[in-house]
């Protein structure tokens, strides 16, 4: 379950891979349909999923910053979590809170996923890579939304602090907390 994750708006977002229409063989993805994924390789040792959003030639994306495996998806296991880290930060975790945390962040996330460049530009409906879309009344809609400023583009200036970063409220895996708000 898809937990945290931030958009960039394209080619008028300074921190977006294809900002002032910027056009490589690594963004192409981005400037394809919407549907598929645009996996890029960071820092020379992480990969990061994002799903791109509008039609060919809109190169839009949301990337996905942090997920929780689907069976260990509970408001009691998030409250139970979080309870526990606020009690005693320099506790070694519980197996169930590292659980929680195996897909906190972007790079784990795809780490956990076996997600690499190789599936940049595939459809996200199959048959190499799936998304799907979450179930109606789910524990994640009742669940309150954060919303705060994406995370390591101080680069982009203005478009920095644009509010374009989505989390569950209560989920341990969670980056950056302290930045977020409520919706």
């Amino acid at each position: 379950m898809i937990v945290e994750s931030e958009a960039y708006l394209g080619v008028g977002d300074r921190a977006a891979h294809t900002w002032n229409g910027r056009r490589t063989a690594r963004v192409a993805p981005m400037w394809g349909p919407g549907g598929r994924a645009y996996v890029y390789f960071v820092y020379g040792m992480h990969h990061c999923l994002n799903v791109v959003t509008k039609d060919e030639g809109e190169p839009e994306a949301v990337l996905l910053r942090a997920g929780v495996p689907e069976t260990l998806f509970s408001v009691s296991c998030f409250v139970a979590a979080a309870a526990e880290a606020a009690a005693d930060r320099r506790k070694r975790a519980p197996r169930e809170r590292a659980d929680l945390l195996v897909a906190s962040g972007p790079a784990k996330l795809c780490r956990y996923l076996q997600i690499t460049t190789a599936l940049s530009g595939a459809s996200l409906s199959g048959p190499d890579l799936f998304l799907f879309p979450p179930l109606r009344n789910s524990l994640s809609s009742s669940l309150p939304l954060l919303v705060g400023p994406r995370v390591g583009v101080a680069y982009a200036g203005e478009a920095a602090r644009w509010p374009l970063r989505f989390a569950l409220a209560g989920c341990p895996a969670v980056t950056h907390v302290a930045s977020l708000r409520p919706a």
